[in-house]
């Protein structure tokens, strides 16, 4: 089955949902994908995930580039058949993982020399083989590689790292196979109104499945990420998918749909999880504080998650300070199971042409 896009329902605030068809199913958009860096979303078996309801799930080329190695993985049935999960799978290029190691690589025009984290073996990292590892990786959906450009940066040092992605994304289009992934491009321009239009429209140009918004949440204040996704997302496409890279909070996937993103994807519900912190419908809840040690109710009343249909808030928490490895596990999976069923309450909403209702009584409830 190749890749495809349907669009389904667009409200008249701009919200959208869709349909994206891949290799491995079916998932419907907006959708917010669990992070599983490693070939594992920390602590959950892929039955828990769909238990869940989570239709898509991404990994992260770098780690397993690094170890186990994408040949490894390949030659035990891909990422699919690795990691015992049989539905759609995006990697990302490694590119935001090689800038975070910022004292750790350089960039050229090749591609990007970069020591690794876990040894300090040299690596070298380009488009072409960005696109074989992802290949070999067996994703649904693979990423071009790109340069995430740093905040804060001036005009001109953003355009020249603009133009290097650009030609970096006609390479990794070039590279690409013609095998049934989907290569989504990656938008970039820096904090820069003008920069971000020029860079949606070269990757356009170029042509692409998809078309991600990347170098955001680097950093920069609220105000001004949710600028630039309103000022870029306005030149994409209507028919191809539009994904939001590493943003994450409620509050954002909620601006996000309402400025048309689809697809959404942060560690933020599992890495709090893992640090003692839940989301509800009204907000965060810490578990740790003392206010819940004899609480007998569930982290959030009507939540239909397996943590709060079977344990109170006093258990998590005796879990939690006890520095049981069942806290880590019970706490994303509520969490996990709020952000599924934001994205279905966003769809639905959508659906409805009530979209507006849904973000007044979002932020009704977390008032």
């Amino acid at each position: 089955m190749r890749f495809g896009f349907g669009l389904k329902k667009k409200d008249k605030t701009g919200a959208r949902s869709g349909r994206v068809t891949t290799a491995h199913g079916e998932f419907t958009t907006p959708v917010f994908m669990p992070v599983g860096t490693r070939a594992s979303v920390k602590g959950l078996t892929p039955e828990e995930l769909k238990e869940i309801g989570v239709e898509i799930i991404l990994a992260n080329t770098y780690h397993l580039y690094l170890r186990p190695g994408h040949e490894l993985v390949k030659n035990l049935g891909g990422l699919h058949g690795f990691m015992h999960w049989d539905g759609p799978v995006l990697t990302d290029s490694g590119g935001f993982q090689v800038f975070s190691l910022c004292k750790l690589r350089k960039i050229t025009e090749e591609g990007v020399s970069f020591s690794s984290h876990l040894d300090g073996t040299r690596y070298m990292l380009t488009p072409e083989n960005a696109v074989d590892i992802q290949e070999a990786l067996g994703a649904d959906i693979i990423m071009t590689l790109d340069e995430c450009t740093p905040y804060p940066a001036d005009h001109e040092y953003v355009k020249n790292s603009m133009e290097l992605t650009h030609r970096w994304a006609k390479r990794c289009r070039d590279a690409k196979k013609d095998n049934g992934q989907a290569l989504f491009g990656i938008i970039q321009g820096g904090m820069y109104r003008d920069l971000r239009k020029e860079s949606a429209r070269s990757i356009i140009e170029i042509g692409f499945d998809g078309y991600a918004l990347g170098g955001l949440s680097v950093g920069e204040e609220k105000g001004l990420m949710q600028e630039m996704v309103a000022s870029t997302v306005e030149y994409l496409p209507e028919d191809a998918p539009r994904y939001l890279m590493g943003v994450g909070t409620p509050e954002d996937l909620v601006f996000g749909v309402e400025m048309g993103v689809d697809m959404f994807d942060c560690v933020m519900p599992t890495r709090n999880a893992r640090n003692g912190t839940l989301f509800t419908r009204q907000g965060k809840l810490v578990i740790k504080n003392a206010q819940y040690e004899k609480d007998p109710g569930p982290v959030e009343d009507g939540c239909g998650c397996y943590a709060c249909r079977n344990y109170s808030r006093a258990y998590l928490r005796h879990l939690f300070m006890a520095g049981e490895i069942l806290a880590s596990r019970l706490n994303t999976v509520h969490n996990l199971y709020y952000y599924t069923a934001l994205m279905k309450g966003m769809r639905e909403a959508i659906a409805g042409e009530r979209f507006a209702e849904f973000k007044r009584e979002f932020y009704a409830a977390r008032s």
